[in-house]
């Protein structure tokens, strides 16, 4: 519960003091992991003094411990060693200083870390982060290269010399941090962010030279991986030779074998794009001379044909052709022509030998009483009727003087229907 406290009723240092001791005594003993950053075994003391750092994280504690605990670990713990440790903290009232009591250490053991790396993988890709659509592709030339590695290494010199022989105008932003030990993982950490903060990175290289497992931890801790992953710019991994892979190398859009390897992913040698640029244009010149070559066969193919050749021949044969058509159109025409003329000559002799006007030159004449009927039979006459009478050139009047009998005039018709043809009433022109 809290205390009761005020400027006019403050608390003395040794209080609170006492008051933080007595908190902390109650935590009881607990199990802590880290790495032995600092480790003081003075002679003849009885007491072994450790500094414990957690490897991800800018925070340390001081550790305790007589001799005895520590001897029984002293072969294969040293400075950098991970450990874990059975402690109860401590409050050093006097100094107002934190630190634990150990009382057992264990050495954290290769298969341990392995196993914890393993844990950690599998973790880390059901999140996705280790995806291949996640990886970004490689710019052809970089402008500037962000590079986080250590300082004065084999590693820079490997990836600044074979980038610059690759491509001498290349350029770098250099970031040189800690590659193993506690205080690798924020250094790299924040190398990266800051490379990533600059627009003119196109991409960065992670790189360092081999070593043991326990020296590439750093770059298979979780906050380095998440950090890459949250990088918008490329990253490349370089880190350790061949065999070595960190989790790091599983996060970076490309992986690299080894510093070198790195370099010559990242930059594009001159030597071979000129070279490229040479093949493409010889490609290109072998292209347009096969074209034009190909063209220029098939215009000559297309010149030799007659057409070309003689053009006149393809207008000549054209007029041969209309010639025919129109004199077979004349003979044609001309045959209907005199094929019609023939009818019409034939019907103008049937119309002639049919017309009544024939029958009156020949000296038959046509009777009509006064309203226009044509007289057929002696019978539709009396005597004194006044007839008007048609002949080939006019017509006149008579008058009937006297009627035939019947039979002799039924027979007189006869006579007449033989000789005159059908259809017209005619009769010998009587005199007035």
């Amino acid at each position: 519960m809290g205390l009761n406290t005020s400027a006019e009723a403050p608390l003395p240092v040794g209080q609170v003091s006492r008051l933080i001791g007595g908190w902390i005594e109650r935590l009881g003993q607990v199990w802590v992991e880290g790495q032995i950053t600092q480790l003081s075994r003075r002679p003849g003391a009885g007491v072994v003094f450790l500094t414990l750092r957690d490897p991800s994280h800018d925070i340390s504690v001081s550790v305790t411990c007589f001799r005895q605990v520590f001897d029984e670990v002293a072969d294969v713990v040293s400075e950098g060693a991970r450990v874990v440790l059975l402690a109860k903290p401590e409050w050093y009232a006097p100094r107002g200083q934190l630190s634990l009591r150990a009382t057992e250490i264990r050495p954290v053991g290769i298969g341990e870390l392995l196993a914890r790396l393993e844990r950690l993988k599998r973790s880390l890709a059901s999140e996705g982060l280790f995806a291949l659509e996640r990886k970004k592709p490689l710019p052809f030339l970089p402008q500037l290269i962000g590079l986080v590695v250590g300082r004065a290494s084999a590693a820079e010199r490997d990836v600044l010399e074979n980038a610059r022989r690759r491509w001498p105008a290349v350029r770098f932003e250099v970031r040189n941090v800690a590659v193993q030990g506690v205080h690798a993982v924020p250094q790299v950490v924040q190398a990266v962010k800051e490379l990533d903060a600059l627009d003119e990175v196109d991409v960065i290289i992670v790189a360092r030279g081999g070593g043991s497992v326990e020296d590439l931890l750093p770059f298979s801790d979780e906050e380095v991986v998440r950090a890459v992953a949250a990088a918008r710019t490329p990253v490349v991994s370089a880190i350790g030779h061949e065999p070595d892979s960190p989790l790091l190398d599983l996060v970076a859009d490309v992986r690299a074998s080894t510093p070198t390897d790195a370099a010559k992913k990242v930059v594009p040698d001159v030597g071979e794009e000129l070279e490229r640029v040479r093949q493409l244009q010889a490609r290109g010149l072998r292209a347009v001379s096969g074209l034009l070559d190909r063209e220029e066969r098939g215009l000559a193919h297309a010149l030799a044909r007659p057409v070309f050749v003689h053009p006149q021949r393809m207008v000549e044969i054209r007029e041969d052709e209309l010639d025919a058509l129109l004199a077979r159109s004349r003979r044609t025409v001309g045959h209907l022509l005199d094929r019609a003329d023939s009818e019409l000559a034939h019907t103008l002799a049937r119309v002639v030998a049919l017309s009544p006007a024939a029958t009156l030159e020949r000296g038959y004449a046509v009777l009509q009483r006064a309203d226009g009927h044509v007289v057929r039979s002696p019978r539709e006459v009396a005597p004194h009727d006044v007839l008007r009478a048609r002949v080939a050139e006019g017509t006149f009047s008579v008058e009937v003087s006297s009627q035939h009998a019947p039979e002799a005039q039924e027979a007189q018709e006869a006579q007449e229907a033989q000789e005159a043809p059908e259809g017209a009433a005619d009769a010998p022109a009587a005199s007035e």
